[in-house]
């Protein structure tokens, strides 16, 4: 049975106080409507239409996915007018699938529940019984069992008995697409609001004889939408509580987790340890053993079994990723850029930054360092203060430095150059020109010291 999708994006999010649409503001790394677009993504939707309005140039420049279209909604007369911009994209057959854009944590088995139970001939509500409901639509129930579904009733427009209704609507819903089509001609906009609501096609399917069924979500989280900054910061932490208990469900050892953020996927081996204030944005996969220090930052990395990142360490591999061997020990204070692919048992210590560089099994840099595009061979000893000069203003060049090579401290190598296996360069070097493999290499100007020299004294 075709599915379509319409996700209702148009809204300013007055109360979030800010420039950027609401639905472009950040949930665990991701805008809120991309949480929203990944949960359809497994439904096989045969399209699916965001409804856009403030800031729509915005929206739709930063989101993509496959079969996605976009309708402005402008102006902005409620919910049922936001779906009537995208009854022309929506076909005849089959069921539409509506859900909001601010409402980021919906699971795709839920939403998956709610177009079985539509099933191309009824209207399916997701819906939750609530301690407070102040401020939703309350689900009206009655009939000949006492418990059909009769209709939606707004807050503002509900009356004292029936704001203690404690079922509210979550706002996400699927119907058949031809009834759907057809109730939305008939709303009226005769409320306090002054609206269209989406809501009262409820009434107008019980109306037609149509069974409206509800669906519950797993939980709460599902259903919370985002209408304020307190309002994010508070469903961000109750998403990584989220996300934390499924990783110690799994055995990973989480210091604190109220202080984790996982911003992505996080893939961890056996016997992984995360210290506290830790963050894990896109891809990053830890393998046995790997222990993660106090307020260390990881994005796109693959950390293999054994190794050790201590506190304060910065890893960012953007699209080139980075990579870390077995038994390997970074930081603390270190920062690993794109491109850094380090072997096994290597040593990159406090204040050093590796770029798009491999070191070999062995290799040390464990002060106060900067290698760039480089090579490293084995059991390299990399002294503290020294870099690699890889741009010369137009062009980077390639540093390779082979095995067993010591390079002394404060040391700068000019690109593109080569040291031979074995070669000793001498600290407060800069090498210009290959250093031969074996020897001691030195480059630096002869010390003089000059009797009877004064410090300058500053005028008065």
């Amino acid at each position: 049975m075709a599915l379509d999708v319409v996700i209702m994006a148009a809204g300013k999010g007055t109360r979030m106080k800010s420039s950027r649409p609401k639905v472009l503001h950040a949930l665990a790394g991701r805008a809120l409507l991309q949480h929203v677009l990944a949960a359809v993504a497994g439904l096989a939707a045969r399209r699916t239409v965001v409804v856009t309005g403030h800031g729509a140039e915005q929206v739709e420049a930063a989101v993509q996915a496959p079969g996605l279209s976009f309708v402005r909604q402008s102006p902005q007369l409620g919910t049922g007018h936001a779906v009537q911009q995208a009854v022309p994209q929506l076909g005849d057959d089959g069921s539409t699938l509506i859900l909001n854009g601010d409402v980021p944590l919906l699971e795709p088995a839920t939403a998956e529940a709610l177009v079985q139970a539509c099933g191309g001939q009824r209207l399916a509500l997701l819906t939750l019984q609530v301690p407070d409901a102040t401020g939703y639509g309350r689900i009206v129930r009655g009939g000949v069992s006492g418990s059909e579904v009769l209709g939606i009733v707004e807050h503002k427009d509900a009356t004292l008995e029936q704001r203690l209704i404690r079922e509210i609507n979550a706002g996400v819903m699927a119907a058949p697409t031809a009834l759907l089509k057809r109730w939305l001609s008939l709303l009226k906009n005769d409320n306090a609001q002054g609206e269209y609501y989406l809501t009262d096609i409820v009434a107008l399917a019980v109306a037609d004889g149509v069974p409206v069924v509800a669906v519950q979500p797993g939980s709460e989280i599902e259903v919370l939408g985002v209408n304020s900054p307190a309002q994010l910061a508070d469903l961000e932490r109750r998403y990584q509580r989220r996300q934390a208990e499924r990783l110690m469900e799994a055995g990973v050892r989480l210091a604190d987790p109220a202080r984790f953020d996982l911003r992505g996927t996080l893939e961890c081996g056996m016997d992984v340890e995360i210290d506290v204030n830790c963050v894990f944005e896109g891809r990053v996969a830890l393998g046995d053993g790997v222990r993660i220090g106090a307020n260390c930052v990881v994005k796109n990395a693959v950390i293999s079994a054994g190794a050790v990142i201590h506190p304060f360490t910065h890893i960012d591999g953007e699209q080139l990723g980075v990579k870390v061997g077995e038994g390997a020990l970074i930081g603390p204070f270190a920062r690993l850029r794109p491109g850094a692919d380090l072997g096994a048992e290597v040593h990159i210590g406090n204040f050093v930054e590796v770029k798009n560089s491999t070191l070999a099994k062995g290799a040390k840099a464990n002060h106060l360092a900067y290698l760039g595009d480089a090579t490293v061979g084995e059991r390299v000893n990399y002294g503290a203060g020294s870099i690699t000069a890889n741009y010369d203003g137009a062009n980077k060049h390639r540093t390779v430095i082979e095995a067993d090579v010591h390079v002394g401290s404060n040391c700068v190598l000019v690109a593109p150059v080569t040291l031979g296996a074995g070669a000793t360069i001498g600290g407060g070097s800069t090498i210009a020109k290959d250093a031969p493999a074996g020897q001691l290499t030195v480059a630096r100007a002869k010390q003089v010291s000059l009797s009877g020299w004064q410090r300058p004294k500053k005028a008065r």
